[in-house]
């Protein structure tokens, strides 16, 4: 089975979504289910993580009911407070949607770089676990130490890096990225996200060789066991098509076992997100 573990929809509001520029033109509209259908179906994949784009409970509810009537959808990572005081019990509502998967906050938008640890975020974090959820971590790698210390105080807690935190790919630089990708992959509750890169390229004249620097660090930091394939569908189509995003990994999974293959594509978010306990639904090979 082959899973796109990180992937948005929403229906496109100039002014909520103020982050997507006019730079962004191509991804200006709304983006549904029945838009990445045919994607899936060309690319052969399974089923997918839909993940928060705005921090509302309104995009979590949205999220939710598109994933209650898709089977493609297979778990959703929407955006709950977690610095309210009320995060335990708004957690538990959303709980009641067995799609209810993850929980995320765009910390990357953050002004303070040490917005993770600051101790009513974590107080929000710890009670993720409780509830069986996953956090994803979406950062720039300035907020790579911040993230370290939050997850060293959290051993428990699953956590999964988005986008490799964002590497400056446009710009050739790898350190000190590598040095605190190295540092936080040393803890065995941390994922990677193999998503994103794209949009840290040169949008128009990136090629795959670009992307090799760093997708060497986070296969020798994290292993196989722990590394995701998402898409970043639809931002990443201000730079490239689904196809292309695939094929990226695609071609550094080239040297890896038809095992860890199949761990990167699919294995590995439904152990990481616990999707139906690990169980297609019968006769479809799809999440019921």
């Amino acid at each position: 089975m082959v899973i796109d573990a990180h992937q948005h929809f929403w229906r496109f509001n100039p002014i909520r979504d103020g982050w997507i520029t006019d730079e962004m033109a191509a991804i200006r509209r709304d983006f549904l289910p029945g838009d990445l259908e045919p994607e899936l179906e060309a690319c052969g994949v399974d089923a997918t993580i839909a993940v928060q784009a705005d921090q509302s409970e309104a995009e979590t509810e949205f999220l939710l009911r598109l994933a209650e009537g898709n089977r493609r959808i297979a778990g959703v990572v929407g955006w709950v407070d977690l610095r309210s005081p009320e995060v335990e019990r708004r957690l538990e509502h959303f709980s009641r949607y067995k799609k209810f998967r993850g929980v995320r906050h765009v910390a990357q938008a953050e002004a303070d770089d040490r917005f993770l640890v600051r101790p009513d975020f974590m107080r929000g974090v710890r009670k993720l676990k409780e509830f069986g959820l996953a956090y994803d971590i979406l950062i720039y790698p300035r907020q790579l130490p911040a993230a370290i210390e939050l997850i060293e105080k959290l051993p428990e807690q699953k956590f999964v890096v988005d986008h490799l935190a964002k590497p400056e790919i446009k710009a050739n630089k790898v350190e000190p990225w590598a040095a605190l990708i190295r540092e936080i992959a040393a803890n065995p509750n941390v994922y990677c996200k193999l998503s994103g890169m794209v949009t840290e390229a040169d949008w128009k004249k990136w090629k795959p060789a670009d992307f090799e620097p760093y997708l060497d660090v986070v296969f020798d930091a994290f292993g196989v066991k722990r590394l995701l394939f998402g898409s970043d569908w639809p931002v990443c189509l201000v730079a490239a098509s689904y196809h292309q995003i695939k094929n990226i990994v695609e071609l550094r999974a080239e040297v890896c076992t038809p095992r860890a293959k199949s761990a990167i594509f699919g294995d590995n978010a439904v152990s990481f997100y616990s999707l139906a306990n690990g169980q297609p639904k019968q006769g479809t090979g799809l999440f019921a």
